[in-house]
């Protein structure tokens, strides 16, 4: 695929690199990504593969700009409050990279459309804040095959894994359920910690375009944003997961 003088002035960085070059840039202008929450990681995740070049993101999001995202919700700005979050994602998309392709979605990500939204796109990125959500995006991506990122954030702490579905450590091995919801208020989180996670979900799913380096696959990589330190904790897949448990091993 050719590039124009433009393009290759855009991608100018990316084109100088050995692993990407003119056919990863193309790679990476064929590929698509549903990104599912315009908030916290949605907002630095979509910001950053729309810079890379990403040719088509998806963006799925049901709620409006409030006064309380700004914190962290670098996609959108003052003027933006209530305004859905699609819309107002995507002005500024389109303003940082006009070549990319966007599809709204201004719902939330359900058991009724999940089949749908995830069929025409490559990778997901799970940008959502609940547990119901992301049980919900590792289930979907399971029945559909299709690989995803995801992360979550509290207070000052974050981590971030990627799931190949069928072969590698899912959700669900490292999550069996979720936790009952408490009902109280949200404490946090400090605002530079999802645009952290948000950027490294952004990487996982650029590698998985080009198809380089190692992803972030049977292995949860934590953040503290307090005492600045990553950690690496190992995972496997779980012989009796009930999402991706090998037929045979019954559960205890």
């Amino acid at each position: 695929m050719d590039f124009t003088p433009a393009e290759q002035q855009r991608y100018a960085r990316h084109l100088a690199l050995p692993e990407i070059g003119t056919a990863g840039q193309a790679r990476l202008r064929a590929g698509r990504v549903l990104v599912i929450g315009a908030g916290g990681l949605g907002s630095p995740a979509a910001l950053y593969l729309a810079a890379a070049g990403v040719g088509t993101l998806g963006l799925m999001d049901g709620d409006a700009v409030e006064l309380s995202n700004l914190q962290r919700q670098i996609l959108h700005a003052t003027p933006d409050l209530g305004r859905r979050k699609v819309d107002s994602a995507a002005a500024r998309l389109r303003a940082l990279n006009p070549a990319t392709a966007l599809r709204l979605f201004p719902e939330r990500f359900t058991a009724a459309n999940a089949a749908a939204r995830l069929a025409d796109f490559d990778f997901a990125v799970d940008a959502t804040d609940t547990f119901a959500a992301k049980f919900l995006i590792a289930d979907a991506c399971h029945a559909a095959g299709r690989p995803y990122a995801h992360a979550g954030v509290v207070r000052y702490q974050g981590q971030v894994m990627t799931v190949l579905p069928g072969q590698t450590a899912c959700y669900r091995c490292v999550f069996e359920q979720a936790p009952p919801e408490t009902g109280a208020p949200p404490q946090g989180p400090l605002g530079v910690v999802p645009g952290v996670l948000g950027a490294l979900q952004a990487a996982e799913a650029i590698k998985f375009l080009l198809g380089i380096g190692r992803l972030l696959t049977d292995r949860l990589l934590t953040f503290d944003a307090l005492t600045s330190r990553f950690r690496e904790v190992p995972v496997k897949r779980n012989p009796q997961c009930r999402l991706c448990g090998v037929p045979g091993h019954a559960r205890a």
